[in-house]
């Protein structure tokens, strides 16, 4: 991939913004501009030097983060798709904020405090990432933004009683910020607003990652290393059997650092896609080191640091020459996520931490993505 200028590629997305929004969006199917909201897409970018991200309100989404190999060459290291218009009904989540809750709910329904509620099923009989117009799926306003040499933004939105079925209403918050020279957070907030409507609550950061660049083969060949001893085994439609097993013995084990590739035909369903339970004692602030990711050719590494429990760890096993930037065609394990989260189907399983919040309580989730270079 050649080199590009990671401000080149805001400018790129802020002139595909005027002319797709209209058409793409406003005209679409989101949910506020059929009630006639007047919403509309912006782009923005959170600089640090040759190290950027760039971020959408359309789905709290990110579109770009931009860093340095060991060469010094800039690369999108990212994947997403080649505008925004292309981010409408999609299934794949590219960079998404994804909720009301997370991963699967098993059959779209859930019983709390002895009412049932029925969520929309986007995924076979089962509910997927909050249904079929999550919040990767609305327009996020902006409540907050900064610049200089900590630049920050705060996306808001209310998710209202009903949504997708889920009771009550829930104000959600997510702020991108970059905290040093290589390295940004996501830190995301909910809270009911509703008495006497708890609901669940579960967000994640979807974005994909290829360490050489988007665009650029596969992440089989990337070093991956996953704090955890167990994980949350699935059955059918990958729902959680409510089980909790150790991974030492069996593919999923990434306690020392391992390319994806090696193991990967033993594992069921042709790749990963699976939550780990998170090992570790946090620190003093809640936060652990959840898994590190390093890719020889470019010599990036990625280190993530969360105060959840679990992590889904997931190989692009669906990606199937899903056109992308610049012209990209997205092979199977193109890319690679790590979403740190609650436990899935957390609803259906009294074992797992329990992801239901009532008004006064806050849902909170820090996550932090730390780049570097490795050592020769």
């Amino acid at each position: 991939m050649a080199a590009t200028s990671a401000r080149s590629v805001a400018w790129q997305w802020l002139a595909v913004a005027a002319a797709v929004a209209a058409a793409s969006l406003i005209g679409g199917t989101p949910a506020e501009a059929r009630r006639g909201g007047k919403e509309s897409i912006g782009f923005y970018e959170l600089r640090r030097g040759e190290f950027s991200v760039v971020v959408t309100n359309w789905g709290a989404t990110i579109l770009t983060v931009n860093l340095p190999d060991k060469n010094g060459h800039i690369d999108d290291v990212v994947l997403g798709y080649k505008d925004i218009g292309s981010y409408v009904n999609d299934t794949t989540y590219f960079g998404a904020l994804v909720g009301r809750v997370a991963n699967r709910i098993a059959g779209g329904r859930f019983t709390v405090k002895g009412h049932a509620f029925h969520t929309y099923k986007n995924d076979g009989k089962n509910t997927l990432h909050g249904g079929h117009r999550g919040f990767n799926q609305v327009f996020w306003s902006v409540r907050e933004r900064a610049t200089g040499h900590f630049p920050y933004i705060t996306f808001y939105y209310r998710s209202y009683d009903g949504e997708q079925g889920f009771p009550g209403a829930l104000d959600v918050l997510v702020t991108y910020k970059i905290d040093g020279d290589y390295s940004f957070s996501v830190t995301m907030y909910a809270r009911p607003v509703d008495d006497g409507k708890p609901t669940p609550v579960n967000l994640a950061q979807h974005t994909y990652w290829n360490l050489r660049g988007h665009g650029n083969g596969t992440i089989l060949d990337h070093s991956v290393q996953i704090f955890a001893s167990a994980v949350t085994p699935v059955g059918a439609g990958l729902i959680p059997t409510g089980a909790v097993s150790p991974v030492s013995g069996t593919p999923f084990d990434f306690r020392a650092p391992a390319p994806p590739g090696a193991r990967i035909a033993d594992v069921p369903g042709g790749g990963y896609d699976i939550n780990y339970v998170l090992d570790g004692e946090a620190d003093g602030q809640g936060v652990r080191k959840a898994a590190v990711v390093s890719e020889p050719t470019s010599g990036r590494v990625l280190e993530l640091w969360s105060d959840q429990p679990g992590l889904q760890f997931y190989t692009g096993n669906f990606l199937k020459g899903d056109e992308g930037k610049g012209g990209a065609r997205y092979v199977k394990h193109g890319g690679l996520c790590l979403e740190t989260q609650d436990y899935p189907d957390a609803v259906h399983n009294a074992k797992f931490p329990t992801e239901i919040y009532r008004k006064g309580q806050e849902y909170k989730h820090y996550m932090l993505y730390k780049f570097s270079l490795a050592k020769k």
